[in-house]
């Protein structure tokens, strides 16, 4: 592999920004520093531009297979590069679904091919496959993910004895989707005999209640907690969830929290003017949530910020509210949208780097990736604070073609994405060529 140099940074990493240089050579960071030679094969001058660990999204929908006319692991793992991502972990409901070892690794075997990110997979829990999360290597999946509400892919895990059986038996992290199926239907009920199928989108929020969501990670925790299970509970969007996880480093936790990007930028505010384009599962809620979940990211009781991205085509996306199938494409602007709330004054840069890179590492025990350490592989993303430029539908990577956040103006621009020591996007375009590497993890058998 070629050597890559990368002078007059400012290095963002373990809570510090310092001035320096930074050298790649065989896909590995050998050398942090200032002043370093410049021999190499290729050099990028930073001028003064941020270099952080490259985003590592633990959540994210890539439709393959079976899926593929919405996007596929080569169309959206380009995009990812485009928005900063290095590396993702990919969800078990496709077709057919990642619910045994045998798909698992045809999985990996896929994207060995065609992702141009470094990647892993979950297994996917349902109410009968216990025998195949029993016998899982700890080491092969990133995860078990246990759908607890419905949402798509038709994956709901809802009988106790199952449930109880996933949180006694997982070999490593069980990452959870909350929000209780019954309540739910009871409000679409509700909702449908008022309005039929016109239901406003203003609404889901309160149909995907915040009250659907809480009883679904009580659920969730007391069974973590009877088990001494490893729990990590995915985009959360609610402020009465927030009391259940303890502030404080993630180091030593056994219960884990995530939120996505678009539940810290959009309210239900937002509903009127974008509609079904922010419609996802779980909800965007209320102005008043999503303040409560920038607190909680900001006093760590929040650990992990992802994607969720779950691209459907423009055809699927129009429609009426029942028929309009939930999810969003995010992967290319999520970071941009995060560092708004560094320009806010309300996120530091090395906050929004330990809940986009450090802190995953460490949920998921990831080998040698998401910190700028010598040894470790060069996962990295230049970005320029200072470069505003406005989402446009043109610019989107996504196979889907469109984006929730088109027309708003970001303040931050990835510049370049490095993986596995690799340039694979700078200066606007993807540098084609390259594949991304199967993540390890090192968790004891």
């Amino acid at each position: 592999m070629s050597s890559l140099l990368i002078t007059n940074a400012r290095l963002v990493n373990e809570g510090a920004i310092v001035e320096g240089d930074l050298r790649v050579r065989d896909g590995r960071i050998v050398e942090i520093g200032s002043g370093i030679s410049k021999s190499a094969d290729q050099v990028i001058d930073a001028a003064g531009r941020v270099l952080m660990p490259a985003m590592i999204d633990d959540q994210v929908h890539f439709r393959d297979p079976g899926l593929t006319h919405k996007g596929d692991l080569a169309t959206e793992s380009r995009a990812a590069v485009a928005g900063g991502i290095a590396s993702f972990m990919e969800m078990p409901n496709t077709n057919p679904q990642t619910v045994t070892s045998e798909a698992l690794e045809a999985k990996y075997a896929h994207a060995a091919e065609r992702a141009v990110g470094n990647h892993a997979f979950y297994l996917g829990a349902t109410n009968d496959n216990l025998a195949e999360i029993q016998r899982l290597d700890p080491n092969a999946a990133c995860g078990v993910k246990v759908f607890m509400g419905a949402s798509t892919g038709n994956m709901l895990v809802d009988r106790e004895e199952a449930l109880d059986g996933i949180f006694r038996d997982a070999p490593c992290l069980i990452a959870t989707h909350c929000e209780d199926t019954p309540m739910i239907k009871a409000n679409e009920e509700a909702f449908r005999a008022k309005y039929g199928e016109d239901v406003p989108y203003r609404y889901h929020g309160q149909i995907r209640s915040a009250e659907a969501c809480l009883k679904s990670s009580q659920l969730a925790i007391s069974l973590a907690k009877r088990h001494g299970s490893r729990l990590h509970v995915l985009h959360l969007t609610t402020a009465i969830e927030m009391d259940q996880f303890e502030p404080g480093p993630v180091e030593g936790k056994r219960i884990t929290a995530e939120v996505c990007a678009h539940h810290l930028y959009f309210s239900d505010a937002d509903y009127d003017a974008r509609g079904s384009f922010i419609k996802c599962n779980p909800a965007i809620k209320t102005a008043e949530d999503r303040a409560a979940l920038r607190r909680a990211l900001i006093d760590s009781r929040i650990d992990v910020v992802a994607t969720d991205h779950a691209p459907h085509t423009l055809d699927e996306k129009t429609g009426t509210y029942f028929k309009t199938p939930a999810g969003l494409p995010l992967v290319q602007y999520a970071l941009p949208s995060l560092l708004e709330r560094y320009h806010a004054g309300e996120m530091s840069l090395e906050m929004i780097v330990e809940k986009t890179s450090h802190n995953v590492a460490r949920c998921y025990d990831i080998v040698e990736r998401g910190f700028l350490r010598e040894g470790y592989w060069a996962d990295l993303a230049l970005v320029d604070l200072d470069a505003p430029f406005t989402v446009k539908r043109s610019d989107v990577l996504s196979k889907c073609g469109w984006s929730p956040f088109e027309g708003d103006t970001f303040r931050s621009h990835i510049d370049a994405t490095v993986v596995s020591g690799r340039v694979a996007y700078q200066d606007g375009r993807i540098v084609e060529g390259g594949v991304g590497k199967r993540l390890q993890f090192d968790r004891k058998k």
